[in-house]
């Protein structure tokens, strides 16, 4: 057993190799060790802490055993260089923050063995071009991958046709907005929650029939949108919904709409015209 916080702020430690004795890898234990380049863990572990590696800033790779059936929040928090990581095939949840702030991160495979991914697992992970979701996941956290702006596809349960959207039970969770300007929401859909928030490059989307909800910060700061189509399906418009979206000047809500949230259109500083639309 390594101890919580044995090794906390190490500064000039560059390298570990864990012996075959050590079973569990304690909360902290190796974090802001800000030269660790390389680490080798054995198969005997079978437990990494919380925050066990966090603002580890020169980790660029580790390997993780199959032995390994329990990594804690926030382990890999904060490890800007970590380009590849492994999630063992023994993990069932990933917790909250485990590979935040991996802002150099390119790609994530998250095994068949994975129930659920935790809140801000991916968060701000901005270099992360690619997300393969296992068989089985059952739930995703709504904030699971804020800010990941070099997102391009989705693979595996869940992922749109095109790739671009995690839709959950009718619900279009996230969106992967690398790339594009403009896009038209798949068919198939009833709700947006969050999915859009943040996407900067967005400029013009459309939501077909079927959905009936623009939820809870469904397109928050989206601040270059200014082409919205909603469909005649829609009733519902949630909180915050277009919060911060700047450059949007007008908007044609349809008859179908019986409320609009909370701050819905706060700081819509461009917004001149709202049209209401008969069917």
């Amino acid at each position: 057993f390594i101890g919580e916080e044995a090794f906390h702020g190490c500064l000039s430690l560059a390298s570990v190799t864990i012996p075959d004795s050590v079973t569990s890898i304690g909360d902290y234990a190796f974090s802001e060790c800000s030269s660790l380049t390389s680490i080798t863990i054995p198969d005997s572990v079978t437990s990494i802490g919380k925050g066990a590696f966090s603002r580890c800033l020169s980790l660029a790779s580790i390997t993780i055993p199959d032995s390994v059936t329990s990594i804690g929040d926030y382990a890999f928090d904060g490890c800007t260089n970590l380009i590849n990581v492994n999630i063992p095939q023994g993990i069932t949840s990933l917790e909250q923050q485990v590979f935040c702030n991996c802002s150099s991160l390119t790609n994530i495979i998250i095994p068949d063995s994975v129930i659920s991914i935790g809140e801000h697992a991916f968060s701000y992970c901005s270099s992360l071009t690619s997300v393969t979701i296992g068989n089985g996941v059952i739930s995703i956290a709504s904030n699971a991958f804020v800010d990941c702006s070099s997102l391009e596809k989705f693979n595996g349960k869940f992922a749109s046709e095109d790739g671009r959207c995690l839709i959950i039970d009718g619900v279009l969770n996230f969106f992967a907005p690398a790339g594009l300007t403009e896009y038209t929401i798949p068919d198939g859909i009833t709700s947006i929650v969050r999915a859009f928030s943040g996407c900067s490059s967005l400029t013009s989307i459309t939501i077909p029939e079927g959905v009936t909800e623009i939820g809870l910060s469904s397109f928050i700061g989206c601040s270059k949108l200014t082409s919205v189509t909603i469909s005649n399906s829609v009733t519902s418009i949630g909180g915050q919904a277009f919060y911060g979206c700047s450059g949007l000047a007008s908007i044609t809500i349809p008859e179908s709409v019986t409320s609009i949230g909370f701050h819905a259109f706060r700081y819509c500083r461009s917004l001149a015209e709202v049209y209401c639309k008969s069917s």
